[in-house]
């Protein structure tokens, strides 16, 4: 293990707010994202043990800090990592928004600092600033944010943001303020991520990338006198088998068309996204060259934006390519799974087992009459586990 690499790990899942389902590219076995399911989502994450939930943001998905402050109280110890958008939302405001929902989760918020990558949802929803505007205006949102969220009053005069008196009066339950998460693989991104926030992200890149990224990152803040951790958004495909996977993945883009790709594609090459442009230029839209690094594959990103790639394997396999990331820094994992609600069990169940996690994990030992797992055969005897015959 190298000197950088992390000794814990935090596992987050995902609330799928945009709806979802069995397959990709089709309303086959969808699953609308309403209030009872994504609650049924979270709670199985509280119950095994995650850290905490992402909620994506953006005009293809339910409001994220209203769905966390509705869902929030049906859960306990999980956290919620919900997206404040520069921009698009006054920052005394925001640090209102996430004062107070902090406060009635009972310290479970952590930040999500999303700049925004995608020029004509921007001016939808009026942002009409280009790239390196929009990350002028994050750092200075995120100079007022960090300092009310704190308690202290404010006057700011930026290029682009200016407060007078902005004061947050009821603060966070969390002392020393609220943890910023972010991501951004330009340059403009990684100063920022350099000069201000807590925990820098990436989408999934093959181990070898992530390095470099990471190193990148680090040295840029090391350069400002400052230290971050770093965290992974990535998709999971565990099955038992490493057949098992990859057949699980194939399945999951069974219903995805040559014009679906080709319709998607046109939709991210628009994109001014620094990191959307490296994840598309993972496949290059071809279905025939998806494992872009030993099971990491890249079929998610054929059709969906941001994060675009799955490990896929039998648990052992997939720990250990968890654990490369770990040795490269990475001290968080954002996850997902489709569906959403049974594969958040099956990875806990899988995986967590062999990670060196720093939450509580579930041992997944039945503590009840029907043995370690299975119903009671008639009425009386215990089943016993069987090992393969393969």
């Amino acid at each position: 293990m190298s000197s950088t690499a992390a000794q814990k790990a935090n596992v987050l899942w995902f609330l799928p707010t945009h709806g979802e389902g069995r397959y990709l590219g089709t309303s086959i076995g969808a699953r609308a994202a309403d209030f009872n399911y994504l609650r049924q989502v979270a709670q199985a994450a509280d119950d095994l043990g995650y850290y905490g939930v992402l909620l994506p943001t953006g005009r293809s998905c339910e409001d994220s800090w209203v769905v966390a402050s509705a869902i929030a109280p049906h859960t306990e110890k999980l956290k919620y990592l919900v997206a404040a958008r520069p921009g698009l939302t006054s920052v005394t405001v925001a640090a209102r928004m996430a004062a107070t929902l902090d406060r009635v989760s009972n310290g479970r918020l952590l930040i999500n600092v999303v700049t925004g990558g995608d020029p004509v949802e921007n001016k939808g929803d009026g942002l009409f600033l280009g790239h390196s505007e929009r990350y002028e205006v994050t750092q200075e949102f995120l100079d007022i944010f960090k300092r009310l969220i704190v308690g202290e009053t404010v006057n700011y005069a930026g290029k682009h943001i200016t407060v007078e008196d902005a004061r947050v009066l009821f603060p966070a339950v969390q002392s020393g303020g609220l943890p910023l998460y972010f991501g951004g693989s330009s340059p403009a991104g990684i100063d920022v991520a350099a000069s201000t926030v807590d925990k820098y992200l990436t989408w999934g890149e093959p181990p070898a990338d992530v390095a470099k990224k990471v190193e990148q990152v680090r040295a840029a803040a090391h350069a400002k006198g400052r230290e971050l951790s770093f965290g992974i958004r990535l998709h999971v495909i565990v099955r038992e088998t490493n057949e098992e996977a990859w057949k699980a993945a194939n399945k999951l883009i069974q219903y995805v068309s040559d014009d679906t790709i080709a319709a998607a594609q046109k939709i991210f090459s628009r994109m001014d996204s620094v990191g959307q442009q490296r994840m598309s230029s993972l496949h290059g839209g071809d279905r025939n060259k998806l494992e872009v690094s030993p099971n990491l594959w890249a079929g998610v990103g054929l059709v969906r934006g941001g994060a675009g790639t799955a490990l896929v394997g039998d648990p052992e396999t997939v720990a250990a390519r968890i654990k490369e990331y770990i040795d490269i820094g990475i001290d968080t994992f954002i996850l997902s799974g489709y569906p959403h609600l049974e594969e958040a069990y099956r990875f806990a169940e899988l995986v967590f087992p062999l990670l060196p996690l720093s939450h509580g994990k579930q041992t997944f030992t039945a503590k009840v009459n029907t043995g370690p797992f299975g119903e009671t055969i008639a009425n009386d005897i215990l089943p016993e586990k069987q090992a393969s015959q393969s």
